[in-house]
């Protein structure tokens, strides 16, 4: 009876001590909802009763279910049409020519339904440039009295590209990848070119010394899937027209397989020629890593298999492209594998930007060297800056080898497969702006820095068995406004080695120092945005030795425009 009694005690002082337990925590929830309700009160000024719970309860229990309190949400069928923005004066009424506020042509509302939407941007790129130039005077001089090979230099030039681009989606507006995009891009440029020397504009010496130009095209027709997710966090595969690309590892690699059958390029405005195909495929796999080693560092590795297969091209203007007119012109096909390592951040104060690539593969018959060549060549460029409150000091070397043996059988000279730099000034430098002609083919190609001896930067085939380029750069930028930048470069060019140039100009001698390559610029935004930047500069080059003896001229080279580009 005893044990009875101590048993029944027993099992009293248990329920007392699940009971308190359980007015313990019930008195917690109480607390945690008074306050939730009470900041509730005070946003929404909704007062809310909630009933208290009983204690005298034998176990732990879920909370009740609480009254019927207003919803905090409510299903919309379509929240971009039902949900009106409040009429307070930050949201301004949208207009269809107005992008900076609500307007379905900015993705801001669905095209139609709820996840279809239409981003329409308008671009017009208006460029005018000055300049003097070495111009070879052809077979008939425009000048009466006019002996010398290189002729009357100055030149004017004037570009207008019109481009509309049409991006259809579908998909949330924001945290996730689009379920799919179509990507629409026509471009209308017309262009002007006027000279002081025939056979230049056009091949034929009939022809007028200036020239105009226009052309239609179509730069891009893509469309990307989203295939799958990686994580919760969103790495993501997708498929894009021929293009693989994806991320991993929250974003930290990304990574792309490309395919591309490239298109023929119209001669004067470098725009697509729509379903001429070049007859060239460009393989590509690359890979990034953010925060590489140390915080701030994006480093790439990336291979590139560049064919470009025998064909026989002349272009709009008339002139033979593929193959150029050096060497013995005969069709040949180049096959080339680029392995490169390039990097982009910061080392503490210091700024960094650099590149390696180096190139191996084949020329069937190279046209300089007049054989099959094995391609063996390298490219280096390293970029270093630091900045002081509002200004930056810049100081880069380039590198690019050269063949010092044009008949071995190896091209050791580098050259890309399309290049457009801005490095060592970019289009504040004469020698990466302009394209420099010499006997048919450009000594250096417009917006490049390679001495490769082409026809054209993108109607040409690569040529390894050229002179190579080294380049010691320093410059100085400033961030005068928030509107107005400014840039002060200066190059000193020499080439890596004169073999490839003493072969094809036939000269016993030809030194090695190109130049002072010097540039001032201008960038302006008067709208603190990029839908407007008016961009002016002067840029000139001091010829020296190796220069002087090719164009047997050591006159001052130089070049001014402006450049006019506004968004929609």
């Amino acid at each position: 009876m005893r044990e009875c009694k101590q048993s029944l005690l027993f099992v009293m002082l248990v329920m007392v001590g699940l009971g308190w337990l359980d007015a313990a925590r019930n008195e917690a929830w109480a607390q945690r909802r008074a306050l939730r309700d009470s900041s509730q009160v005070r946003a929404r000024k909704v007062v809310e009763t909630r009933p208290r719970r009983s204690t005298a309860t034998r176990r732990p229990a879920l909370p009740a279910k609480p009254a019927a309190m207003p919803k905090d949400f409510e299903p919309v069928t379509d929240r971009w049409q039902s949900i009106k923005p409040p009429p307070y004066e930050l949201n301004v009424k949208g207009r269809w020519y107005d992008p900076y506020n609500q307007n379905k042509l900015k993705g801001d509302r669905p095209l139609f339904g709820q996840n279809t939407f239409l981003i329409f941007t308008a671009s017009a790129d208006n460029f005018i440039e000055a300049a003097r130039l070495p111009t070879p005077s052809g077979v008939s001089t425009a000048n009466a009295q006019s002996q010398n090979f290189f002729g009357a230099g100055d030149r004017t030039l004037a570009s207008e590209t019109l481009r509309l681009t049409f991006d259809l989606y579908h998909g949330d507006t924001a945290f996730r990848p689009r379920d799919w995009e179509l990507r629409v891009t026509p471009a209308f440029n017309f262009n002007y070119l006027d000279l002081r020397e025939s056979n230049v504009a056009r091949i034929s010496p009939r022809n007028r010394t200036d020239r105009s130009d226009r052309q239609l095209a179509l730069q891009e027709l893509s469309l990307e899937k989203h295939l799958l997710n990686l994580s919760d966090r969103y790495d993501f595969i997708s498929f894009k027209a021929g293009i693989q690309r994806g991320n991993f590892h929250s974003n930290h690699y990304q990574y792309n397989l490309a395919y591309f059958y490239q298109l023929e390029k119209d001669t004067n405005s470098e725009l697509n020629t729509v379903f001429d195909d070049r007859n060239q495929q460009v393989y590509l796999v690359n890979l990034y890593r953010q925060d590489f080693l140390t915080l701030g560092y994006t480093a790439q590795w990336s291979l590139h298999y560049n064919v470009d297969r025998a064909s026989i091209y002349v272009d709009t203007n008339g002139f033979p492209t593929r193959p150029a007119l050096i060497g013995t012109a005969t069709p040949h096909t180049v096959r080339a594998f680029y392995l490169g390592w390039t990097g982009d951040g910061h080392l503490g104060r210091w700024n960094i930007n650099h590149a390696f690539y180096q190139v191996v593969g084949s020329d069937s018959r190279n046209q300089l060297a007049g054989r099959r060549v094995r391609i063996n060549a390298q490219m280096a460029a390293l970029e270093l800056s630091i900045d002081q409150d509002w200004k930056r000091y810049k100081a880069s070397v380039f590198y690019s080898s050269g063949d010092a043996k044009p008949f071995d059988g190896v091209g050791r000279g580098f050259d890309a497969i399309v290049d457009q730099p801005f490095f060592a000034g970019g289009p504040f430098s004469f020698w990466n702006l302009q394209g420099i002609r010499l006997l048919g083919v450009n000594l250096v190609n417009r917006q490049s820095l390679l001495p490769n001896l082409r026809s054209s930067k993108t109607q040409g085939q690569p040529n390894f068995v050229n002179p190579g380029l080294l380049l010691f750069n320093l410059a100085w930028e400033a961030e005068w406004t928030p509107k107005l930048r400014s840039v002060l470069n200066a190059n000193y060019l020499r080439f890596a080695t004169t073999a490839p140039l003493q072969q094809f100009l036939n000269q016993s001698t030809i030194r090695n120092d190109i130049g002072l390559d010097f540039g001032l610029g201008f960038i302006y935004r008067p709208f603190l945005n990029n839908n407007a930047i008016i961009t002016i500069s002067a840029t000139a080059l001091r010829p020296f030795g190796g220069f002087i003896d090719i164009y047997q001229s050591p006159q001052m080279l130089y070049s001014v425009f402006a450049s006019l580009v506004f968004t929609y």
